[in-house]
């Protein structure tokens, strides 16, 4: 058995606990769909009851090792936990973070429809090493545009193609800036593409004319911001809050602070633009064995609930399409001869990007899934960077899908 140490990129052994189901979300809109609907599950899976609740506690993920092409790690009483990971892709995932020396960072990568955790990556530059991808400390930024973006559509009743005037808003927000005026608004541009450009001023004010707190709130909770991420660790819950004021709510609407995201629940919140609007339990201990064979083997698949119709995700993965093709990835994911780094394949993606209040720290996000048409990952990375960097998430996204769909043989696509 090879034993696999990651330096800089760790991943720590926190105690895994049974996965409480969060609350059931409440319902924002009439006839949404928020109860459980269930996994098919394999001739190995528990009852639908247990679906959530894995009988173990204690895996000790800080000394995995990879035995033949699977991941292992110690778990209590003489078993052994084997990880749903990806050894190859997540190889290739520390050598990326190692080589860009963020001051930290993050990488989540599932699989799409059954939830598997391929990545889980943490890396800390400098000072104790942690695992970085429960925490919600980090401000969802613009990725909490995708919320907002689906309560315009799915709410509100907007299209992608809805055009909307606007100036100012490129690093802040005033009043001024949530007023249509025909003689400061010079530059407009389609719901779908504000989402890929991220163009504040029009998310704010779209959401001032047509979304209450009510609803935003509500579509908050249930793409699962201020609950319990169901899976097999504990994870702090993202967060958002929404100031009483018109100003302050058009502002984090479009993604200025008072919103929290950890990287876990911005990859599920990706994969549940890609499934169509499900939410399915991610999965990161695949089974538990002991001398005597299996004692718990994770279910196939299974649905937590659906958050968004079907229509409403078809809708913002075509908004999220413009952010590689046109928008704030579009030279990230291209060569400095204009070549794509993924020819012919889709990519669907939102960038966030927010100072801290000192200046001092960076906070960039990308969240997204590929292929387009037939998703087969969706990612969350976060990278923290000081004044002085080397890339941003988006980059680090682009470098963690071209090892993906290299090793997968993909035409015209390099390692990284």
């Amino acid at each position: 058995m090879k034993v696999w140490r990651a330096t800089a990129v760790v991943l720590l052994g926190l105690a895994l606990i049974a996965a409480r189901p969060g609350a059931k979300a409440e319902e924002a809109h009439a006839g949404r769909e928020t109860a459980d609907v269930g996994g098919a599950a394999d001739a190995k899976s528990r009852a639908k009851s247990d679906h959530l609740v894995p009988p173990f506690s204690g895996i000790e993920l800080d000394k995995w090792s990879v035995d033949g092409d699977e991941v292992v790690a110690p778990a209590p009483g003489g078993r052994l936990a084997h990880l749903a990971l990806d050894p190859a892709l997540q190889r290739a995932t520390e050598r990326v973070l190692r080589n860009y020396k963020p001051f930290e960072a993050a990488a989540v990568v599932l699989e799409t429809q059954s939830g598997r955790v391929r990545v889980w990556a943490s890396h800390v530059e400098h000072g104790k090493a942690r695992d970085l991808c429960v925490e919600a400390v980090a401000p969802a930024a613009s990725i909490f545009k995708i919320v907002t973006g689906a309560a315009l559509v799915e709410t509100a009743g907007l299209t992608p193609d809805l055009r909307q005037c606007y100036s100012g808003g490129e690093s802040r927000i005033t009043e001024l800036d949530l007023v249509d005026d025909p003689r400061r608004d010079h530059a407009c541009a389609t719901l779908g593409e504000a989402m890929g450009r991220s163009l504040n001023t029009v998310f704010a004010r779209l959401a001032k004319k047509h979304l209450s707190e009510a609803d935003l709130g509500g579509m908050a909770t249930i793409l699962g911001f201020g609950t319990p991420i169901p899976f097999d660790l504990e994870v702090a819950p993202s967060e958002a809050h929404f100031p009483k004021d018109p100003l302050g709510f058009a502002r984090t609407a479009a993604g200025f602070w008072n919103t929290t995201l950890s990287p876990i629940q911005a990859a599920n919140l990706a994969a549940t633009v890609a499934n169509g609007g499900e939410i399915v339990r991610p999965v990161l201990v695949e089974s538990v064995t002991d001398r005597s064979g299996p004692v718990y083997h994770a279910p196939e698949r299974v649905v937590v609930r659906r958050a968004i119709r079907a229509e409403t995700a078809a809708a913002l993965s075509s908004m999220m399409e413009n952010t590689v093709t046109l928008g704030t990835s579009a030279r990230a994911f291209r060569d400095n001869r204009g070549r794509a780094f993924l020819p012919n394949i889709g990519v669907a993606g939102k960038t966030g990007t927010l100072s801290s209040p000192d200046g001092k720290q960076l906070y960039t996000w990308f969240v997204g899934f590929a292929p387009i048409k037939a998703p087969e990952v969706a990612l969350g990375v976060l990278v923290d960077n000081e004044p002085n960097w080397r890339a941003k998430a988006n980059v680090v996204a682009r470098d963690i899908l071209r090892a993906y769909f290299a090793e997968k043989g993909a035409p015209g696509v390099s390692r990284p």
